[in-house]
């Protein structure tokens, strides 16, 4: 039997998505699409790796944010820019063939929820318990360290994956998302119940 490309997955992956977006997602069937190839080719670690930084590269950068989001940047100018990103950061085999896929499918604006639907499912199939931490600046690796020690003890579990993700708009402290569970110590939160209080004291 012939072997199938990355790109021919992929382009399956991209018509099965358009027609049952509705009930799984483009990024999710994308997603899946990745795992399967990755795991085949028993490099799930590293593509896992490689979307890690890629979503940093993203989260740090406003100018390639907007690059991913424009709908004006033509798909062949777009992949290409993002070719350009995925060399300088040594991001390299199936997660650059898979993003440079996605690209000129016209897809860059979802390749964050790609990414995170690719962690999602490979924390899930490790028995994992994912835990999404929103941060107003980056967490150093010992205080992801920390809040992955004490989250264990909180939920109970050995196994756990923390999600870090930046947010300058919530100002400080931490949003903490298990699930259906938010918790949220935020200072932009702490701000608008001090507002609301505010408005029942005036």
């Amino acid at each position: 039997m012939a072997c199938r490309s990355d790109a021919t997955v992929l382009g399956e992956a991209f018509n099965v998505s358009t027609a049952t977006s509705a009930t799984t997602g483009v990024a999710g069937r994308y997603a899946s699409a990745l795992f399967d190839l990755a795991d085949n080719a028993k490099s799930l670690d590293q593509v896992a790796q490689d979307l890690t930084t890629f979503r940093k590269l993203v989260g740090d950068s406003a100018d390639l944010a907007r690059l991913i989001a424009s709908p004006v940047i033509g798909r062949p100018l777009q992949a290409k820019a993002l070719l350009a990103v995925l060399d300088a950061a040594e991001i390299k085999g199936l997660t650059r063939n898979f993003i440079g896929t996605v690209a000129s499918n016209g897809r860059a604006r979802e390749l964050v929820a790609m990414a995170t639907a690719f962690l999602a499912e490979l924390a899930s199939r490790r028995g994992e318990t994912t835990v999404a931490v929103t941060s107003a600046v980056p967490l150093s690796p010992a205080q992801l360290q920390q809040l992955t020690d004490t989250l264990r003890g909180v939920l109970g579990s050995a196994k756990v994956s923390v999600d870090a993700r930046v947010e300058p708009d919530i100002l400080g402290g931490l949003v903490v998302k298990v699930g259906s569970r938010l918790f949220d110590s935020s200072i932009r939160s702490k701000l608008q119940r001090l507002q609301l209080a505010m408005k029942g004291v005036a």
